[in-house]
């Protein structure tokens, strides 16, 4: 049941981004849609970069330029070489177009690749306006988008905001604990000053799925609260995750809250030189 959460968010994830069922076009009665959305068939076997790729684009949206699809994967190789200005562009049009299918994977490439907090705080929130019903994960499985949008406030430094959405998500009715949840929720109350929740915190997270991460928060936590043993024992335990693999990963980018075997031998220097 735990990696549950995991699994829905990947599929939600899938359900993004995989290419529409041509057939409920023709279903709809609506033939040029349908005809649109069979052109990208020929697609297939090209690499997003290509001229292939992208001009199959071009000809299903000069067949239907109000179909949304096309805009969104063939903004994918702008986003891959960082060209934002014009992956923008097309996601707005994208966007535009059917707001419900593509703001969460519009908010989510703007928190993950750009780093542009206000606007996916803006794309999320407005997806819940638009909605009745779970805005789902992000596109990589990883988190659900409310999640994400706290991530945006921690970012801009509404710390408490951040901690309260977290709270909020966790304690709803259908929560499932995603991959890093508890981490995220330990490592806000330890900047807040309050050690004893970001301890049970780090429990949870530990329970769920453990982490270097993890262990180096709370190693820092005992430091902080004066115990410099238990900081010692627990930022070793951080070493030795770090070393086997067991720590964040991601294929693209850095996680928040996510450290470096630099950053464990740093504090583990330094505490061991109180101790």
């Amino acid at each position: 049941m735990k990696h549950l959460f995991g699994i829905i968010a990947v599929l939600s994830g899938m359900m993004a981004t995989a290419q529409p069922n041509c057939n409920v076009f023709l279903y709809e009665g609506d033939t040029v849609k349908y005809n649109a959305c069979q052109v990208l068939d020929e697609r297939a076997g090209h690499y997003q970069f290509s001229r292939e790729y992208q001009e199959a684009c071009d000809r299903s949206l000069a067949i239907d330029s109000t179909f949304g699809y096309p805009y969104k994967i063939k903004s994918t190789a702008y986003l891959k070489s960082g060209d934002m200005i014009t992956w923008m562009e097309l996601m707005n049009k994208a966007v535009e177009l059917n707001p419900k299918e593509y703001l969460s994977y519009r908010g989510w490439c703007r928190y993950q690749f750009f780093r542009d907090y206000e606007g996916a705080i803006a794309d999320i929130e407005e997806l819940d306006r638009l909605v009745d019903y779970d805005i789902g994960g992000s596109v990589n499985g990883d988190y659900h988008l409310e999640i994400a949008r706290a991530l945006c406030y921690k970012a801009l430094d509404e710390k408490e905001k951040a901690a309260s959405i977290i709270e909020e998500h966790i304690s709803s009715e259908d929560y499932y604990q995603g991959l890093f949840d508890y981490l995220h929720l330990g490592v806000l109350y330890f900047d807040l000053g309050e050690y004893d929740k970001a301890q049970a915190a780090f429990t949870a997270q530990n329970d769920h799925n453990p982490l270097a991460e993890t262990d180096f928060y709370r190693a820092l936590c005992y430091e902080a609260q004066g115990n410099l043993d238990q900081a010692q024992e627990w930022m070793n335990s951080a070493y030795d995750k770090y070393q086997s693999q067991t720590r964040m990963l991601e294929s693209y980018t850095h996680h928040e809250d996510k450290i470096y075997l630099a950053d464990i031998e740093r504090e583990l220097e330094r505490i061991q030189g109180q101790n």
